[in-house]
């Protein structure tokens, strides 16, 4: 039996409609949220919607505006808004119970085995699996102790570029300055190492590969490489924030040579990336490289709800009880919802879908690429997707990217954005995204792109 209904049997049909946005109402709730919500909201500068509800890969804000949904709440919606299949679980667990901190429920232990069916081979059949609070922040402070805890070292080495939470140890990872700046000192002796990115760096993919594991080597291996007890290496498969930098074979094969000679853990960051996202269920499947450690969070709740989850080679499972704790490590309804969302991945054949839709999004951003000099490269795995841009000079755009997402919302679609510079169009779509809305919202993206640079050549 086929779980829940077909993908095009879950949208809103009159996606987009919208008419002067934003709206009266919408206007009313923002300019509220703005005298009572924090200073730290963020969100509704770039794109000022207040939502109403959603189904699939739609939504519709406070006055009856309807859009295409192509960031699915940062990567977390990849079964959609409102899956019926998922929410079916959710309110027959919710009348039941809710709360059960670790204690065993049917809920827990088949997401747990459902996890072991699809975590990546080295994985697969010899892992244990801990949750955390909601946030992927709190998967990477997990990894980041047990790392530390199985090695004694207490030396940790990340990427430029990367990006991995807004808790003190997942801050001390990241790399974005301004972010974690007012914060410091964070955790001592977190170490930087290039990510390979050949468009930026003006390099071959061999070369970039070549330069970033050769400074992880010297870090970890050069008697003055200045990290003295390294425990672990903490790394996006493909970077998300930092602009859906997709890195060249070799790379991740690399980082798993490095930590098995010399004994430190090898985390992958799979919270953005992961349950499907790139058309295999982890990005780091497309590399047939598998970690010590490896993060979920975002999509793992299924239909939105706080869930995190760290799973790890057996052999690291070392912990006594109560050595990693968390109030939330039993939210039964998020776990029933994960099952449900995983379920449905599968019997839709979604990895496929998003395989397959994905090369399509990319074909008609590079068609647009064509004879366009401001759109300089487009990149990406399945439904994980970044169109970068540039000004004339062949530096970051991101004032391009602004408008193109201003562009894109004022005509019912929803798109976000990346990179270092903010010049990177960023695509995240629910898995779900029909075949039709695609073309439908390409045409508008495309669109964009052509009126946007074409006014920002005249403008120069």
């Amino acid at each position: 039996m086929t779980a829940g209904p077909p993908i095009d049997e879950l949208h809103f049909e009159d996606a987009p409609t919208v008419d002067s946005v934003p709206g009266p109402k919408t206007r009313a709730l923002l300019e509220k949220q703005e005298r009572i919500d924090s200073s730290a909201v963020a969100y509704p500068d770039d794109i000022p919607i207040a939502f109403e509800e959603g189904k699939g890969a739609t939504v519709r804000d406070a006055d009856g505006n309807t859009y295409i949904d192509l960031f699915a709440g940062i990567g977390v919606l990849n079964v959609g808004h409102s899956n019926p299949y998922v929410l079916e679980a959710v309110h027959e667990q919710a009348d039941k119970f809710v709360h059960t901190v670790d204690f065993p429920t049917e809920a827990r232990l088949e997401l747990i085995e459902k996890l072991d069916e699809i975590a990546p081979d080295g994985l697969q059949g010899q892992n244990k699996v801990v949750f955390g609070g909601p946030t992927g922040s709190d998967a990477i402070e997990a990894s980041i102790k047990l790392a530390k805890y199985n090695t004694g070292g207490d030396g940790l080495i990340a990427f430029r570029g990367g990006y991995h939470g807004a808790t003190t140890g997942a801050m001390s990872v990241t790399s974005n300055k301004k972010f974690k700046g007012p914060y410091t000192p964070l955790l001592s002796d977190v170490v930087h190492a290039p990510y390979p990115h050949p468009f930026r760096q003006d390099r071959t993919p061999e070369n970039a590969v070549d330069r970033a594991l050769e400074e992880v080597k010297a870090i970890v291996e050069d008697p003055y490489g200045g990290l003295a007890n390294p425990a672990g290496i903490i790394v996006e498969p493909i970077q998300g924030e930092g602009g859906i930098v997709t890195p060249p074979e070799r790379f991740l094969q690399g980082l798993r040579d490095i930590a098995d000679d010399n004994d430190v853990v090898l985390v992958f960051d799979e919270i953005q990336s992961g349950l499907g996202r790139t058309g295999r269920w982890w990005a780091s499947d497309w590399e047939g490289v598998a970690p010590d450690v490896m993060t979920s969070a975002k999509a793992l709740g299924g239909a939105g709800f706080p869930l995190s989850a760290t799973i790890y080679h057996e052999d690291l499972d070392t912990w006594g009880a109560g050595d990693h704790a968390g109030t939330y490590r039993g939210h039964v309804v998020g776990m029933r919802a994960g099952m449900r969302a995983i379920e449905y991945i599968q019997d839709h054949d979604l990895l496929a879908h998003a395989r397959d839709l994905g090369e399509y999004i990319r074909g008609r951003l590079r068609e647009a690429g064509d004879g366009n000099d401001r759109l300089a490269d487009v990149r990406g795995r399945g439904l994980f997707i970044g169109a970068e841009f540039v000004d004339a000079d062949g530096e970051p755009d991101g004032d391009t990217v602004d408008a193109v997402q201003q562009y894109c919302f004022e005509r019912g679609v929803l798109i976000w954005t990346a990179g270092r510079h903010g010049n990177v169009l960023r695509f995240l779509p629910p898995l779900v995204l029909t075949r039709a809305l695609a073309e439908t919202a390409l045409d508008v993206v495309v669109e964009a792109i052509e009126d946007v640079t074409a006014e920002s050549k005249r403008a120069v």
